[in-house]
């Protein structure tokens, strides 16, 4: 069987002042810390962008070394396309929507993983839709996001709790509750 062909999706650069890309993320913007997000920045959106969506999603849960799921700590809708970065902290400009993570909360919840080093993927959407989704889920808005993303990038960070056993089996534990 071929391959299912995708069309080239153009590249945004995201970025943040608070890390570089594959850095470690500082712990003031961690649940190890005052847990607000991190300021990010983008490039300017391709015309006909209707508005940017922000998904900051963690692949490693729960053990990087025996991954089960991938895990969003925040959702971001209805952004302007005129807007290029976010401040940090936790207030959020005019018209931006909180989507539901899965903490089951709106709003940020940074990285503390329970075991080992996990990355934190900050993906940023540009959508030919206005797109303002109150409590949205990460599957929904994956779903809701397909043909109509004309522009994306990521900014990868990283971060593992202090004190933390490095794999599942050196915890004695498979699924923490944190992650479940």
């Amino acid at each position: 069987m071929k391959p299912h062909k995708t069309k080239d999706i153009p590249a945004l650069r995201v970025e943040s002042p608070a890390f570089a890309m594959n850095g470690t993320i500082p712990t003031q913007f961690t649940g190890d810390g005052d847990d607000v997000a991190p300021p990010l920045a983008w490039t300017k959106p391709p015309n006909g962008t209707k508005s940017i969506a922000i998904l900051v999603e963690d692949p490693d849960a729960p053990d990087p070394a025996a991954p089960i799921r991938t895990f969003a700590h925040w959702i971001l809708t209805g952004i302007a396309p005129t807007m290029t970065s976010l401040p940090g902290g936790n207030q959020l400009p005019e018209g931006v929507v909180v989507g539901t993570n899965d903490f089951g909360k709106r709003g940020w919840n940074g990285p503390k993983p329970p075991i080992g080093r996990h990355r934190y993927f900050f993906k940023v959407y540009a959508l030919d839709i206005a797109l303002d989704s109150r409590g949205v889920r990460r599957d929904e808005l994956l779903r809701t996001m397909q043909g109509h993303i004309l522009a994306q990038g990521e900014l990868i960070g990283t971060y593992a709790a202090a004190h933390q056993p490095r794999s599942s089996e050196q915890a004695g534990e498979r699924r923490p509750p944190s992650h479940r």
